[in-house]
């Protein structure tokens, strides 16, 4: 039966556009897969705990060994590495604050890389292959190439790179100038936004759509 994780990550609640085309990206997915099931994780919401000191390496540490804290860290990577592996699909809302991830993706990211559940503890190999992680990404301003801030944006440039020992391979679908409808210096951008946003969505109801013959 076809699975699917749904993650939302941004703090905007119904401002929030990358929640807008997660939410998108789920109905057409379900549309295409009636049978279907689904996990949801609001990382905005309910944010889990970021590794520490305390914290760290606990794969490392013998079970008998653990302190309670290491113990529930480890519980916590085996649920949210376990959402990962009965998913056919994830899909992850993935704003973009200060030019980066929110923090809480970066916990979620580091909680996946723990060997032994996500990557082989002795030949290294990714163990989370063969699974379609789409990334509903959404920025406030313009990033692209021949922009001012052409390169800024650090989460997209991260994730592939954070994600890569797991064996996940994310494919983007990117909103930008979100902030150009509620900004008025930014308001002569504004049909460039809409045009940003109606491609992302295009996109997103192309996803699963059967094949068309030639």
């Amino acid at each position: 039966m076809p699975h699917l994780l749904h993650i939302d990550s941004s703090v905007q609640g119904d401002r929030s556009v990358s929640r807008r085309l997660t939410a998108r990206a789920a109905a057409a997915w379900k549309a295409a897969h009636p049978d279907g099931t689904v996990t949801y994780r609001d990382l905005g919401k309910d944010p889990i705990p970021h590794i520490h000191s305390g914290t760290v390496g606990v794969a490392m540490v013998p079970a008998g060994d653990r302190s309670p804290e290491q113990a529930a860290t480890y519980a916590l990577s085996e649920t949210l590495i376990g959402e990962v592996e009965e998913a056919d699909t994830v899909l992850l809302g993935l704003p973009v604050y200060n030019f980066g991830a929110p923090s809480s993706v970066k916990a979620w990211v580091d909680h996946l890389i723990v060997p032994g559940l996500s990557v082989d503890a002795e030949t290294r190999d990714p163990l989370l292959t063969g699974r379609d992680f789409v990334v509903l990404a959404s920025r406030g301003g313009g990033y692209a190439p021949g922009t001012p801030r052409e390169g800024w944006d650090h989460a997209e440039q991260w994730l592939p790179h954070g994600v890569v020992m797991t064996g996940l391979v994310p494919r983007f679908i990117t909103a930008e100038l979100t902030l150009a409808p509620v900004t008025p210096a930014m308001s002569e951008l504004i049909p460039l936004a809409e045009k940003s946003l109606a491609a992302a969505e295009e996109s997103i109801d192309a996803l699963w759509q059967p094949a068309r013959a030639a």
